[in-house]
C-alpha cells in the first residue's frame, strides 16, 4: 500500500512497557459463566494446546479446591504441558486458605512442573460488609496462606477480589503483607467490572506505589470484566499505568457478562505495536472454545465474528472491490476495515443483498470463475433488490442455473 495513506490520529505511546505478558483465564473464570456447557477434558487439551500456539504467557488451569473432579483435569493439563514440553505455564485460582493451596501444590509435586497459585480474597468494604468479615481476619489469612504456598514451592500470585472499589488503606495492608509473605505478584481484579480507563490507571498506579514501598520487584496483573463494557480500554490503560500481566479469556467468556476478550485484546495488542504475534489461530482459538462451551459468536463479534470483513453495502462495497482491482492486499484491507483480515487468516469478503450495486454482483460472480455477462448480472440484481436479506451461495447459483434451462 501507497505510503501515507493513512493519518493515524491515535499516535504512539510514548514509552512502551519492557514486559506485556498474558494470562488466559479461559479454563477456569471463563467456566465460570452461568451459560456455559463445561468442555469434556480433550476439548480442554485441544483450547490448551491453542492458548499455547497464539504464544500466551500462562493459562489458569482450573481451581482444584473445588474437588477431586477439578483436580483430575488440572493434573491432566498439567501432565500435557509437562510431557508435550509447552511453552504455557500453568497456574490454579485458590481461595486464600491453605485447604485451596494443597491441592495445587499436590499436583506441581505429581506433576514435576512449578503451578502457580493465584490465591485471592475480598477487599472492598461492601464484600467485607456483606461477608461479616474484619481486616484482621483477611491480613492472618493472606500471611498464613501465602507464606504455606511460598513453603510448598509454589510461586504465588496474590489477588484482591473487587480491588476497583476498595479502599487505599485496606489495599496497602493487604498488599504489603502479601509481599511480605513471598508473593512474586500481585493481582488487581475489577471483579463486577466497576472500574473506567481513569480509574484502571489509578488504582495500577497506587498499587505499583505500594510495591515500590515494599521494595519494589514484584509484577502486577489486572484482571478485568465487561459489566459496562470498559474491558479492553481498562485493560489497556492499566498496561500503560504499570501494570506487566493482562488477563483475558476467549471471546470473552466469565462471570456474568464476562472477562476481557483475549482474541480482542491480542489484536489491540500487535495493531498499538506492544507485541508482535502471529495470531492466524485466532479464529480456531475462538470456534473451538464456542463450540465446546456452548457459547456462540455473534454475527457481528470484532475479529471473528460472520460479518467482521464482510460487507453487502453497495458504496462499502465499491471501495472494497476497487482495492482488489489494485491488486494491492493491504489496501483491500485497510480501505473499510480497521484490521486487517489477513492479520487473522481471513479475508475481505463481498456479499449481495438489497443494499448492494451491481459491482457486487459482478464481483461476486468474477471471484468464483463464473462468466459475469450482462443478463446474468441483472437477474441476480433484481433477485437481490427484492430481498430482505443477503442472498446465500446456494440462491445466487440456483438463479443462474434457472436463467440457463
Amino acid at each position: 500500500m501507497e505510503p501515507g495513506l493513512i493519518y493515524d490520529w491515535n499516535g504512539t505511546s510514548a514509552a512502551r512497557p519492557r514486559e506485556v505478558l498474558l494470562d488466559d483465564e479461559t479454563l477456569r473464570d471463563g467456566l465460570q459463566s452461568p451459560s456455559v456447557r463445561c468442555p469434556t477434558i480433550e476439548q480442554k487439551l485441544e483450547i490448551l494446546h491453542l492458548i499455547d500456539k497464539l504464544r500466551i504467557d500462562t493459562a489458569d488451569i482450573g481451581l482444584p479446591g473445588a474437588g477431586p473432579h477439578v483436580v483430575k483435569d488440572v493434573e491432566r493439563l498439567a501432565r500435557e504441558i509437562a510431557n508435550q514440553r509447552l511453552n504455557v505455564k500453568a497456574n490454579c485460582a485458590a481461595r486464600t486458605v491453605i485447604a485451596d493451596i494443597r491441592p495445587i501444590a499436590e499436583v506441581s509435586q505429581r506433576v514435576g512442573i512449578p503451578i502457580e497459585a493465584c490465591a485471592f480474597i475480598g477487599s472492598s468494604p461492601l464484600r467485607q460488609y456483606a461477608e461479616g468479615w474484619s481486616l484482621d481476619q483477611l491480613l492472618k489469612l493472606t500471611e498464613e496462606a501465602i507464606a504455606f504456598a511460598v513453603g510448598e514451592g509454589l510461586p504465588v500470585m496474590f489477588v484482591t477480589e473487587d480491588t476497583t472499589r476498595a479502599d487505599p488503606e485496606t489495599l496497602r495492608q493487604l498488599y504489603s503483607t502479601a509481599i511480605r509473605a513471598g508473593a512474586a505478584r500481585v493481582c488487581i481484579a475489577d471483579t463486577v467490572g466497576h472500574a473506567t480507563p481513569v480509574g484502571a490507571a489509578a488504582v495500577v498506579r497506587f498499587v505499583a506505589q505500594v510495591v515500590e514501598e515494599c521494595g519494589g520487584g514484584v509484577g502486577i496483573d489486572w484482571h478485568g470484566h465487561r459489566d459496562r463494557d470498559f474491558a479492553i480500554s481498562n485493560t489497556l490503560a492499566a498496561l500503560d499505568a504499570g501494570a506487566t500481566r493482562l488477563h483475558g479469556a476467549a471471546i470473552g467468556i466469565g462471570e456474568r457478562v464476562g472477562n476481557t476478550p483475549m482474541d480482542t485484546l491480542l489484536v489491540n495488542l500487535v495493531l498499538m505495536g506492544y507485541i508482535e504475534r502471529d495470531l492466524s489461530a485466532i479464529g480456531d482459538y475462538c470456534r473451538v472454545v464456542s463450540e465446546a462451551t456452548g457459547v456462540p459468536i455473534p454475527a457481528n463479534y470484532p475479529v471473528v465474528g460472520r460479518d467482521a470483513f464482510r460487507t453487502a453495502t453497495g458504496v462499502h462495497a465499491s471501495a472494497v472491490i476497487k482495492a482488489f482491482r489494485k491488486n494491492d492486499r493491504e489496501l483491500v484491507d485497510a480501505v473499510y476495515s480497521g484490521v486487517p483480515a489477513s492479520m487473522v487468516g481471513r479475508e475481505q469478503e463481498i456479499e449481495v443483498g438489497p443494499m448492494s450495486g451491481k459491482s457486487n454482483v459482478v464481483f461476486w460472480l468474477e471471484r468464483r470463475g463464473l462468466a459475469a455477462d450482462d443478463a446474468a448480472v441483472e437477474r441476480i440484481f433484481s433477485k437481490a433488490k427484492a430481498s430482505d436479506c443477503v442472498l446465500t451461495d446456494k440462491e445466487i447459483l440456483r438463479e443462474l442455473a434457472s436463467a440457463d434451462q
